[in-house]
């Protein structure tokens, strides 16, 4: 994986924890909070599970525990994968 973006993003909670019943993930929902999109932390532990997997890379729990939303949580993931390959 190159890059998260918010597409696979919504890909990987819709997979992992189902469509938000909130919210239609099909607008523009970067800066709404994971709880108010209707994804707890375990759907967030099994898309990281996922992403770690795919892109062969440990990602910070601290920082994802950190990031309430979306667009937090895309940077958290891509600071991890520009490290990656720039290591």
């Amino acid at each position: 994986m190159q890059q998260l973006d918010i597409t696979t993003l919504i890909g990987l909670l819709r997979s992992s924890g189902g469509d938000s019943e909130t919210h239609d993930l099909n607008g523009d929902v970067l800066d709404i909070g994971f709880a108010e999109l209707g994804y707890d932390s375990l759907a967030l532990l099994q898309v990281t599970g996922i992403v770690e997997r795919d892109s062969a890379v440990a990602l910070d729990g601290e920082a994802l525990d950190e990031a309430e939303t979306p667009r937090q949580y895309i940077e958290a993931v891509n600071r991890a994968l520009s490290s990656q390959t720039t290591a």
